[in-house]
């Protein structure tokens, strides 16, 4: 018996449409070559940071986002995840990456997001790891965490995820199909969609206990981001390469995150370093997602690098496209 709905595409998003699918009635199956959060969801650090990711000219991202960060406590609460709500520091580490920093707080300001510029004096009270050399940091309250692979774990409970390599919409009996394969999407449908490669490392502190974490808020920099899970583990990341599909890690990727954060935290060398990875963002012209009908299908994808943020708002999305409710 066909499906009311097929989703190709384990990701976060593809899950988080399908859960929200079947709590509105529908019979649902969700296909993935790898299974269930075998992508990027898997490698993603799992930031909630609309207010850190806003970007000049590009208003429409940013209001997605803050509306996608208002869902995510009673999401993260439905799911039994734990959200981190430590905030968010954005460190400069040199003259130049000050002024930018400048602007970049002047930007929000005028948009009345609540950022607060901190001395480097001040931004070492809130992390006393951070290096002495930092030159200056913005504070970001209320841009947040939560681990992706506990999310994706919590998902995957609560609806069906069959391992196969969909190569056709044709090859799917369903009444409708949701198109949520990430950086694969364009292979299915006519979208404008290209894989962005993000290398990613995970360290963990062996004597986390007998001391205080190396470090409580997301800590962003030029070029990368350190992301503490609260119980001594840390991800850190991510490069940004136009590589087409390639997933191999390469040493010079990981030497320059491990380069770049050290400067800022130097502690993080007496991590153990548990993993290296790479994953494929679906990156779009204008990094803003894709969401529309396209005949039979639902297109939802072309999330880049907010796709953990953004998955309750597009779930919502696409579920009242699927049952015909106002968005």
């Amino acid at each position: 018996m066909a499906q009311d709905v097929a989703i190709i595409g384990a990701g976060i998003i593809g899950l988080s449409i399908a859960r929200r699918a079947a709590r509105e009635g529908l019979s649902v199956v969700v296909y993935d070559r790898g299974g269930a959060g075998a992508g990027a969801s898997n490698v993603a650090a799992g930031m909630l940071a609309p207010v850190t990711e806003a970007e000049f000219g590009n208003p429409e991202l940013l209001e997605l986002g803050l509306a996608a960060a208002e869902r995510w406590p009673a999401f993260a609460a439905e799911l039994g995840v734990p959200l981190h709500t430590a905030g968010t520091l954005i460190a400069a580490r040199d003259r130049d990456e000050a002024e930018a920093l400048e602007r970049e707080h002047a930007f929000r300001d005028r948009l009345g997001l609540r950022v607060e510029r901190l001395r480097p004096s001040a931004a070492r009270r809130l992390e006393p790891a951070l290096a002495p050399t930092i030159r200056l940091a913005l504070h970001i309250p209320d841009d947040h965490s939560v681990d992706p692979r506990a999310v994706l774990a919590a998902l995957a409970a609560d609806v069906e995820v069959v391992q196969r390599d969909v190569a056709s919409l044709d090859d799917v009996e369903a009444e409708t199909v949701v198109v949520a394969a990430g950086a694969w999407s364009g292979t299915l449908a006519d979208v404008p969609v290209r894989p962005v490669k993000g290398q990613i490392l995970r360290l963990r502190d062996p004597t986390i206990g007998s001391h205080p974490p190396l470090l409580d808020r997301v800590l962003r920099f030029e070029g990368g981001y350190l992301v503490p899970r609260g119980d001594g583990r840390y991800v850190l990341g991510a490069t940004v390469e136009e590589r087409g599909f390639d997933t191999t890690v390469t040493a010079g990727g990981v030497y320059e995150l491990l380069r770049d954060a050290t400067e800022l935290v130097p502690g993080i060398s007496e991590l153990v370093l548990e993993e290296v990875a790479a994953g494929l963002r679906p990156g779009t012209p204008g990094n803003v997602p894709i969401i529309r009908r396209d005949g039979r299908a639902v297109i939802a994808t072309g999330h880049f690098r907010n796709g953990i943020l953004l998955a309750p708002l597009t779930a919502e999305r696409v579920v009242s496209e699927l049952i015909g409710a106002p968005a």
